[in-house]
């Protein structure tokens, strides 16, 4: 039994080394340690260790029962209780799945709480839990300051820096909107082996390059080093030799079995990092107890040796020693406080198991995009004088018909000067105006605070802007080319886009995620500038996914994404068809036909809301972005041969797709005709044609057009793979003659 049962081990071997008053050694060794330390600290620290331990060893026996769901517990990191205690309530934290005593601890901050039975909620996923509502077990708490994690492989730590950074940012701008108080600062840990994952080394990379620039990053790094990643050992010394010299990063190792070390410590990163708005690595030294998870044997790759030699350094032995040296509790009294809050958590856990659970898909997915933080208005549209002031001799040429690219850059100016609160940032987009140029002069109009260059990592853009939506901002970031979101699309997949969902809406990260994308351009080839395929994005729950078609649409639809970012907590990816940047002419050159006035400032267009081109009950082409332009070229030849009227619908809005309004549109059309520039397997026509199947059935010939499944080639043979006038136009003569 005790070969594999190590939690009763561990159980057995505490209460017995009290008894007998047989500890660990102490790694640590000073004279001078506790001495401004209180009593009642320490024992109020010792409280939340123990009480996280006996979750623990509740949560896995009732797993066996089948009444718990999840068991990656914190034996062995009950040290970070300290940070619970040291840093204040009102310095957010990005924690590691592992930090339930910092919760425990932290949660005495604020009075009214129930944290036991909280937990115990969310241990049983039920939909009582405070939290996540059931969805899953998280260590989170909106009073708290501590926004839920579901992943803690470093993906949380690029958004934690982009929090950091926007503390001094927002004080700076004196935004009203923000969150966090000006003088705090950000923690997030993380285990040994999380360090080394890319997100976490685009994390610190950012956070040292801001610091070296004069920038401010108040943010503490916790790494809590148990030495072991499941089940892979991390190599001694590892983690201390790649961090206590790195530029721009303070460096602090901590003993994590030794309470006192650890409050000396953490006080010392909090001093250091609030004072002078840096990052600081606090490297606390631990161990694992009980394995990875409650699935996880650790006989199947550590011998019993090594793992009773690691039990024999149980933190909460280590605590109990001192807490009977500093004469805090006798070993009879920690013995009593043991058993009594096992009895407690018992209790707790066991009247959780009885609540209800979520078992209804509407009740899962109620969460996917709820705010309980709506706001009611945006704010007022700027006025003319503002924008005259702004704009500058370009004011009198917006009245002139402009190609999408001038009209975008108009709209960002025009947003940034109504909404305080939003930022441009990525690659390239401050002085040189980004590669297209939409961003040009933003950077003169606004400064440095508001429009500035990102490390050439896009896991850093989509973090940063996770975070700065954390602390009221509305970033605006840029993503130079689409093909470059894959370098970081769980940033916008696990974290944007899941928060509202983890969390009741209780914490959102809005953001307006521009990218320059799809296919048709002259001059570049290959998969990185002219990559055509928006399928990731059909795959993330939530998100609003814009491609406008023209400067006018595209300048009525950003405006409408920045509200829905503001009032509603929106996460929205803005992808905007590079070859149309430019494009001035529709049929002919020099008519003119692409190019179009600056919209007046209060239009806008609905999400979901699509438009029609022409009314036919014959034939109907659906498309959007490149593909509109290429069915307009296409619908006059059309008409031409059959003489007859044709409509095209331009979508515009990927996600949500309005399909009431839609079918009810097109319902009575014999012939439809899907556009689709992407390729074909798992583009969105691809799944339009399933629901147009499926919910009109035969009475109409339903076809889909989309490009090969193949990369974009460079020079002439750049447009083969994909959809033209002249593919299109076959197309559908071709549906017509059945």
């Amino acid at each position: 039994m005790s070969l594999f049962n190590r939690a009763k081990v561990v159980d057995l071997n505490f209460t017995k080394g009290v008894e007998e008053g047989n500890f660990p050694d102490s790694k640590t060794h000073s004279l001078n340690l506790g001495q401004s330390i209180s009593n009642s600290e320490l024992i109020s620290i010792f409280e939340s260790q123990v009480a996280s331990r006996h979750m623990d060893l509740k949560a896995r026996s009732l797993k066996d029962e089948g009444s718990c769901y999840y068991t990656i517990g914190s034996s062995g990191h009950e040290g970070n209780a300290v940070f619970g205690h040291v840093f204040p309530y009102t310095d957010m934290a990005f924690l590691h799945y592992r930090d339930m005593p910092f919760f425990l601890q932290r949660s005495k901050q604020v009075s009214g709480l129930t944290p036991f039975y909280d937990t115990a909620l969310s241990f049983m996923a039920s939909s009582e839990d405070p939290i996540s509502g059931g969805r899953h077990k998280v260590i989170g708490s909106k009073m708290l300051n501590i926004p839920p994690q579901t992943s803690t492989i470093a993906s949380h730590l690029p958004k934690a820096v982009g929090t950091a950074f926007s503390i001094d940012r927002a004080k700076d701008l004196d935004i009203k909107e923000r969150v966090l108080e000006s003088n705090s600062i950000v923690l997030c840990s993380f285990g040994d082996a999380s360090a080394n994952h890319a997100s976490a080394l685009s994390a610190f990379n950012t956070a040292a390059w801001i610091h070296n620039l004069g920038g401010h990053v108040p943010i503490v790094f916790l790494c809590e080093d148990n030495g072991t990643g499941i089940s892979v050992s991390t190599q001694d010394g590892w983690i201390e030799q790649n961090f206590s010299r790195r530029i721009g990063i303070k460096y602090i190792q901590v003993d994590g079995l030794h309470i006192l070390d650890l409050i000396i410590k953490s006080k010392k990163a909090e001093q250091i990092s609030r004072k002078q708005r840096c990052p600081v690595f606090l490297h606390m030294k631990t161990v694992r107890l009980m394995g990875h998870a409650g699935s996880d044997v650790e006989v199947g790759y550590k011998t019993l040796q090594e793992i009773e030699k690691i039990e024999s350094d149980d933190p909460l032995l280590h605590s109990a020693r001192i807490m009977i040296e500093k004469k805090c509790l006798s070993s009879s009294e920690i013995l009593s406080l043991y058993e009594n809050t096992r009895k407690q958590i018992s209790f707790v856990f066991d009247s959780a198991v009885l609540r209800p659970k979520l078992l209804k898909s509407v009740d899962v997915m109620s969460a996917i995009v709820s705010n309980e933080n709506v706001r009611k208005n945006a704010p007022e549209i700027p006025t003319m004088k503002l924008r005259k002031n702004i704009f500058g001799k370009e004011f009198e040429r917006m009245e002139l018909p402009q190609h999408m690219g001038k009209l975008l850059n108009y709209t960002l100016s025009d947003l940034l000067l109504q909404y305080s609160n939003t930022l441009i940032f990525g690659e390239d987009v401050a002085k040189k105006g980004g590669v297209y140029h939409i961003t040009a002069d933003l950077y003169k109009q606004f400064g440095e605070r508001r429009v500035f260059n990102s490390p050439l990592d896009e896991t850093s853009i989509i973090g940063f802007g996770v975070g700065f939506a954390h602390n009221g901002f509305i970033p605006i970031p840029e993503i130079q080319f689409l093909a470059y979101v894959h370098n970081a699309e769980d940033q916008l997949r696990g974290e944007a886009a899941t928060l509202p969902f983890f969390s009741k809406g209780q914490f959102t990260n809005p953001m307006v995620l521009r990218i320059p994308g799809l296919a048709y351009q002259k001059g570049f080839g290959g998969h990185f500038h002219n990559d055509n395929s928006l399928t990731i994005f059909r795959d993330i729950p939530g998100i609003i996914l814009a491609v406008p078609s023209n400067g006018s649409d595209a300048v009525k639809m950003l405006r409408t994404a920045v509200k829905e970012a503001y009032i509603n907590g929106r996460v929205i990816v803005f992808v905007e068809p590079i070859a149309l940047y430019m494009t001035k002419d529709l049929h002919n050159p020099k008519d003119g036909g692409w190019s179009f006035t600056y919209p007046e400032l209060d239009k806008e267009i609905t999400v979901g809301e699509f438009y029609s081109y022409g009314e036919s009950r014959l034939f109907t082409i659906i498309t959007y972005g490149n593909g509109l332009y290429l069915s307009l070229q296409a619908k006059k030849e059309i008409e031409k041969k059959i003489k007859k009227k044709i409509k095209v619908i331009d979508l515009r809005w990927l996600a949500p797709i309005n399909y009431k309004n839609l079918i009810k549109n097109i319902e009575k059309c014999k012939n439809i005709l899907i556009v689709d520039e992407c390729r074909k397997t798992g583009c969105h026509g691809e799944g339009l044609l399933g629901e147009l199947v499926t919910r009109i059935g035969r009475q109409s010939n339903i076809e889909l057009h989309a490009a090969d499944d193949s990369f974009i080639p460079l020079g002439v043979a750049a447009t083969a793979t994909l959809p033209s006038k002249v593919s299109i136009v076959k197309k559908s003569l071709d549906l017509l003659n059945g």
